[in-house]
């Protein structure tokens, strides 16, 4: 099966305090396979954050192609990377980031606003809070959640306009080990009931296992890659 999305020697370059150039991605290529859990795992500077950056069009390589489904998304056009970041991919980033004066079902609801999501939106926000265990909590308020909670309602959020693509950014660096163990087993679940791929960075070596494919990044390099199926 061809892989959703494909980079291909991806170079981001920026400059220190110094002045002096410094590869943040030094050719860097990979495939993310379609309904797969695809982890990006290294060390705070290695370079995961910014490939993730690159792959969902939030910025742009200095060299390097970048395609899903054949289409790039790597382009100088901005409404066109608007349009695809807004109905093609999902994002949950470390901080959950939930609006504070909106309870769980507002938050999902919001973002299927943004999206300009045109199917029932009641039926879909139910859905998603299901799908993550929140079906009883969804008129609670972000404080009356636990963090693990929060994330979750994140999650609900980022699948709500049914994107290909999720982009999950240290989804589990401030959660204890057993609630990111459930946090990943939520995202097993969303891939085959949702059909989507997940791509997810991690410095946590006790993380390294659980996706269909690992990247190993340092210095901007993928240095090793691990599947698991």
């Amino acid at each position: 099966m061809e892989p959703i999305l494909v980079a291909k020697d991806v170079e981001k370059i920026y400059k220190n305090l110094a002045g002096e150039e410094f590869y943040a991605l030094n050719h860097v290529s990979m495939e993310i396979g379609r309904k797969s859990l695809t982890i990006l795992r290294g060390r705070s500077g290695s370079g995961k954050t910014t490939m993730l950056n690159m792959m969902s069009a939030l910025d742009l390589p200095d060299k390097g192609v970048i395609t899903c489904e054949g289409t790039q998304i790597n382009v100088t056009d901005e409404s066109i990377r608007e349009q695809f970041r807004r109905t093609t991919i999902g994002y949950v980033f470390q901080a959950v980031a939930l609006i504070p004066i909106m309870n769980a079902y507002e938050n999902v609801e919001f973002s299927l606003r943004l999206a300009g999501y045109q199917g029932d939106y009641k039926e879909r926000i139910e859905e998603c809070l299901t799908k993550v265990g929140l079906r009883d909590r969804m008129y609670h308020m972000p404080y009356e959640m636990s963090g693990g909670e929060q994330q979750r309602v994140a999650i609900a959020r980022a699948i709500a306009h049914k994107p290909k693509l999720i982009f999950a950014d240290e989804p589990t660096a401030e959660l204890d080990t057993q609630t990111a163990l459930q946090v990943i087993k939520v995202f097993k679940e969303l891939i085959e009931k949702e059909d989507v791929s997940i791509i997810m960075t991690t410095h946590d070596a006790g993380l390294f296992d659980v996706g269909d494919v690992c990247y190993e990044m340092e210095d901007g390099q993928i240095v090793g890659k691990h599947d698991t199926v």
